[in-house]
Formats: C-alpha cells, structure tokens, sequence
C-alpha cells in the first residue's frame, strides 16, 4: 500500500472520529436483569466522575478506567457495569444474567456494594429496574403482569422493534425507589435487545431532563404577569407624564428591563434544554418503531398526552419573556427619545440666551473701548496742551490751543487703533487655543 504525504491531522481529528463509536449499545441476553441509574451532575468532568469506578475496579480487580474517560465498560464475572458521563448527567447500567420467576425480587443492583452505592455523586435523577425475559417465561395478560409487578397499576407500553419484542411500564416510582420496565423478547438478538433497552431508558432519562424546565416556568409565571403588567402601567403613564415625570418614568423602565433580563438570564438555559431533550425524547421514541400493543397506552400517545403540554408550557413562558424584552426595549427608546428632544430644546434655550449674553456682553465691551478711547484722547490731549502751554512760554511761536485742538484727531486714532490690535490679538490667542 502505497502512503500518501498529506498535512498534519487537526488537533481533534482522531477523538471526533472516535465519538461515534465511545458509547457503544451493550449486548444483553435473554434472560437478564438490568438496572440503570442516572444522577444529575451538572459539574465539568473531574476526579468525582471515575474516582468511584476506580475504587469499584481494585475491589473486583477489574482494570479501572482511564483519567479523564467519559465512558467505561468492565465484567466482573457475576455482573457487567457500564458506565457514561454526559453534559448534565451520570447513568449506570448493571447487568445480570437469569430473571426467575419474579425478575424483580433480586434485581442487578443487588450485586454492587450497598457502601459503594450511596456514595456516588451527584442527586438521584432516574433508577429503573429492568427485565428481559422470553415469552413463555411469564403470563400473557396484561392485567396479571401489572398486578404481579407493577403494584396493580395501569401500563403502558407497545410492541418495538418492530413487533420482535414487548416493552411494558408504569412510569411510576415504586417503594424501594426504583421505576420498573419489563421487555418480553419475542426475537431481538442480543445487541438489538441492548440497543432497544438503552432507547427505553433514554426515553425516562430525557423525559425528566426535559421536565425539569417545568417548575422553572410555573415560577416565572406570576413574576411574568406582574412585569407585563408593570409595562402596561409605564407605557399609559408615558401618555400624559409631564417633562419632570419623564426621568422617573425612564427609571422604572431600566428596572424593569432588569427584573426581566435576570429571570431571562436564570431560566433560558433550562428552556432550550427542554426543546432539546423533547426532541431526543421523540427520536428514541421513533427508533423503536412501535406497534400498538393490545389493551395498553403505547408510548407515543402517552408522551404526546403528557410531556408535549409541559414543553409547550415552558416554550409559552419563553416566549413571553423574549416579547416582554422586546416590548420593553422599545418603550424605552421612546420614552429615552422624549427625554433627548425635551434636553435637546432645553439645550437650544440655553445656547440661545448664552448668545444674547455674549451679544450684550459684546456691546458692553464695545461702549467700554468707546469710552476707553474718549479717556485715553483726553488724558493725552491735555498733556498735548501743557506741553504747547510750556513751549509758549519758551518763547517757541506755538498757540496752545491751536495745538491742542489738532491733537485731539490724532490721538482718537492712534487710540482707537491701538484698542483694536489688541483686540485682535487676543482674539487670534483664543482661536489658537481652540
């Protein structure tokens, strides 16, 4: 085989290539027990994560998993462990071969150390006891099977895989705190029956992931209405404030935006989260592909009947979070351009009477060189007349007044244009400055 030179791989190349095959689907045979837990942990992957299968693997002497692995699969003889991390949960799955008469009275978890299991982290999400089993292994009534293993209560459930196998479960939480699902396998292989259990267990894990969204809107809720309501009282008083009451009004309104952009800011993670799940939900729920099994709820209809509302409900919520945001945001922009125009004609005012200042001013300054020059003129024009009155005297053919009387010309200009470079010169400074 001849090697072709190519670049260098990118640095994720090989681990996204590897994710399609991380969390392979675990074979199962029939007969089995499993029982699958997942908690949520909402932390980043640390030491908390595989500390505890470590610890597992040197009781069993099994080979521990890898630090910083997100996934893990052993066998310790009587029993098999999966174990994978996801963004926001943890989830085990144990199996045990064989069921007995009853699948649910020794179920697979029985084989982990009660030590080891009430110190795994995170907070209990879901816990489900499962059972495999043929046919012939059990009754065929449905009412003899709720009343046997499911405490009499109603099931629900459907034909998957197309016919080859029967799911059935109560979606309900039993005394020991395990749920329960029972797969009657009418001709799965072994890693379609693995497959087929792992979809069902998806299904509760992404169905609670999604109704966790739930309360968060019935919460919102009533804070919704109140700021909705709030809004509507600024936007009528917007009508008639008067120009004094438009800062105040402009302050309620950043408060307002506020309240809403925190409950936005708390819940929209969880929202999307929601529409995420409920699609996941949906796609496992396609990959089954259902047949109606007689005399009970199949699964669909019964996600649509009861998830589909409560995701709608925290769809609704946010939505009216986003229109109320709007809504908000564009009576701010209105109420902050009445305030620009009113401070805008404030500011014409002001600059209009500055002018007429500076044009008084300008006048006052103008009579004052006048008189400046007038000052100057008569100061220097009786000097002018001493000295004539002086040179008279001196025997020097020079009529004081006559003299004095020619001066006064003289002197207005030569004041008058002195008055004026300065003037000017201060004027040029100030420019320059500018």
């Amino acid at each position: 085989m001849v090697r072709v030179s190519l670049p260098d791989d990118h640095p994720h190349r090989h681990q996204l290539n590897d994710e399609v095959h991380a969390r392979p689907f675990e074979p199962m045979g029939t007969p089995s027990r499993i029982t699958y837990i997942a908690f949520y942990t909402d932390w980043s992957l640390d030491e908390r994560d595989w500390q505890p299968l470590a610890d597992l693997a040197e009781r069993f002497e099994a080979l521990p998993p890898r630090p910083g692995a997100n996934h893990y699969f052993a066998d310790f003889g009587r029993f098999r462990l999966k174990w994978e991390r996801h963004t926001e949960f943890t989830r085990y799955t144990i199996i045990a071969p064989g069921a007995g008469e009853d699948p649910f009275a020794d179920p697979a978890v029985n084989m982990l150390p009660k030590d080891w299991l009430e110190n795994l982290p995170g907070e209990l999400l879901v816990a489900t006891h499962a059972a495999l089993v043929h046919p012939g292994d059990i009754p065929n009534e449905t009412d003899t099977l709720a009343a046997r293993f499911f405490n009499g209560n109603v099931l629900l459930g459907s034909q998957i895989g197309d016919g080859e196998a029967v799911a059935l479960t109560d979606f309900r939480i039993h005394g020991d705190r395990f749920g329960r699902l029972l797969v009657i396998n009418r001709g799965l292989s072994e890693r379609r029956a693995g497959r087929m259990l792992q979809r069902l267990f998806e299904i509760d894990t992404y169905r609670l992931l999604a109704l966790m969204a739930l309360p968060i809107a019935r919460r919102q809720l009533p804070t919704l209405r109140a700021l909705e309501q709030e809004l509507i009282d600024i936007t009528f008083e917007m009508e008639t404030a008067a120009q004094e009451d438009e800062p105040k009004l402009l302050d309620r309104l950043t408060r307002l935006q506020g309240g809403i952009e925190k409950g936005h800011a708390s819940s929209a993670y969880r929202f999307s989260a929601a529409e995420a799940y409920y699609q996941l939900v949906n796609a496992r729920i396609e990959e089954l592909r259902e047949q109606r099994y007689p005399g009970v709820q199949h699964l669909r209809e019964f996600t649509e009947r009861r998830l589909a509302p409560a995701v709608a409900t925290c769809r609704a919520v946010a939505e009216r979070q986003d229109s109320l945001s709007v809504r908000a945001a564009r009576a701010t922009q209105l109420l902050s351009t009445r305030v620009d125009i009113d401070r805008q004609a404030q500011n014409q005012l002001l600059l209009e009477t500055m002018s007429r200042r500076a044009k008084l001013q300008l006048r006052l300054q103008q009579t004052v060189e006048g008189l400046s020059v007038a000052a100057i003129t008569y100061y220097v024009v009786g000097l002018v007349g001493y000295a004539a009155k002086a040179a008279e005297k001196a025997g020097a053919p020079i009529n004081p007044d006559v003299a004095t009387g020619l001066a006064i010309p003289v002197v207005i200009l030569i004041a008058a244009g002195v008055i004026q470079r300065v003037r000017r010169k201060l004027v040029g400074d100030d420019a320059d400055h500018d």
